[in-house]
């Protein structure tokens, strides 16, 4: 056997040396040493790696697919989101600086394009402002203007990272920590609070829990930064909790926020009306909507019967006596 992997075509080789190095590749596969654990423990994170980056390259499109079908981003949150991009670009400037294999941080830079994406659907696709029943047009839309501020900070928050030195941009590193606690924690509690996960991609939840676990090991073999792998421990778990919330609230609508209307209850020295809930009632059926507007409606004329005065009797037989006053 070993006499046929020692002469395989050279695109083989190049490509095995290329994954695993020449040391291993010839530990491994020319020589078939499957006791060398150091080789074969890299060769496995070199595999995961490659996985990962792959599917790191789609694993938000189910997410952007499920905004886009349902013309609606409900259930998810901007800040979250926000803040998960600022993490995954801050963890791939900080690999790019120090040189890593593009195996073990290839998928943040899939990961950041996608999630600006969805960040900006998530504006795009936010609901209008509520309108109330006063005459007054409604507000006009921020959306554009959101929008293009979100374009312009990633601009420049792409552009900060890339000119800042290696030695602050490990400072900045550490940042991911809180960075991914803050970022999860406001879809949890949005979950939690609606008790229901609207539009959240269970696919998407689901690898990157798969991912988080991958590069612990891919991590710890490889690059053995502290900094990444707590970035990753802490990803792990609250990923976790996003897939034990997805558990629970699957197919779950949530709570419906109630409507507001507003209701005039002001003073009546602030010219809007006071009326009673007895009122109301009464108003409501008489097909009413206020006490101003049954007070506006014309009245229907009365048609009432009176009884004629009392007759006068002259003095003179009795007879009325009938004069007409004449104008001269």
């Amino acid at each position: 056997m070993s006499a046929i992997t020692q002469n395989l075509p050279w695109f083989i080789k190049d490509l095995g040396v290329a994954v695993v190095g020449k040391k291993c590749y010839v530990s491994l596969v020319e020589n078939l040493n499957l006791g060398d654990v150091d080789c074969i423990k890299y060769a496995i994170s070199k595999g995961l790696g490659l996985g990962i980056v792959v599917g790191g390259s789609v694993m938000k499109v189910p997410q952007m697919l499920l905004i886009l079908n349902a013309g609606s981003a409900e259930g998810l949150s901007l800040p979250a989101y926000a803040l998960e991009t600022l993490s995954y670009a801050i963890t791939l400037a900080y690999s790019v600086k120090n040189n890593f294999p593009f195996s073990t941080y290839g998928e943040n830079l899939f990961l950041t394009i996608q999630d600006v994406i969805i960040t900006l659907l998530i504006i795009a696709y936010a609901p209008a402002p509520a309108q109330t029943k006063s005459k007054s047009p409604p507000p006009a839309s921020n959306k554009p203007f959101n929008l293009s501020l979100a374009l312009l900070g990633t601009a420049a928050t792409a552009y900060t990272l890339s000119s800042l030195p290696l030695s602050t941009l490990s400072l900045v590193q550490f940042t991911t920590l809180p960075l991914s606690l803050f970022s999860k924690l406001p879809q949890i509690v949005q979950n939690a609070r609606a008790e229901s996960t609207g539009q959240l991609s269970a696919v998407a939840v689901i690898a990157q829990v798969l991912g988080c676990i991958a590069r612990l090991f891919t991590t710890a073999t490889e690059v053995k930064d502290p900094l990444v792998l707590a970035g990753f421990a802490v990803a792990l778990v609250l990923n976790a909790v996003l897939g034990a919330q997805m558990a629970m609230y699957w197919g779950k609508e949530g709570k419906k926020a109630p409507v507001s209307v507003p209701v005039k209850e002001k003073r009546e020295d602030e010219g809007e009306e006071i009326v009673s809930p007895q009122v109301r009632a009464d108003l409501k059926a008489e097909g009413k909507t206020s006490a101003y507007e049954a007070l506006q409606q014309p009245h229907q004329p009365v048609h009432r019967f009176a009884t004629p005065p009392p007759r006068s009797f002259s003095p003179a037989g009795g007879q009325r006596k009938w004069a007409r006053q004449t104008v001269d």
